[in-house]
């Protein structure tokens, strides 16, 4: 289903997948190794994260609260954005309308 938004979906989804991008361990989510990771070239990188926030997308609006590495990500109904959230740091936000 996904989560309710007015915005641009390619807007959102790019602006999600940079975020996500920004859990420095975000590849424990894919069961991965550091050592697989780092060697993954730049771009296959960016097409697994693009991949994550597009999943994220769409399981946010059943399960508004979902760990990625030692990130969270949670979905916001009140106020129409998705925050990413390292311990108590807000890495990011991005609006839904």
């Amino acid at each position: 289903m996904g989560v309710k938004h007015g915005r641009d979906y390619s807007e959102i989804l790019s602006e999600l997948t940079e975020a996500v991008g920004r859990i420095s361990d975000g590849y424990v989510f894919f069961e991965m190794e550091p050592e697989e990771w780092q060697g993954l070239p730049q771009e296959s990188k960016l097409e697994v994260w693009e991949a994550l926030a597009e999943d994220l997308f769409y399981a946010l609006g059943n399960e508004p609260v979902i760990e990625v590495g030692s990130g969270v990500v949670i979905y916001d109904k009140e106020t129409h954005r998705i925050n990413i959230l390292l311990g108590e740091e807000d890495l990011a936000s991005v609006l839904l309308v």
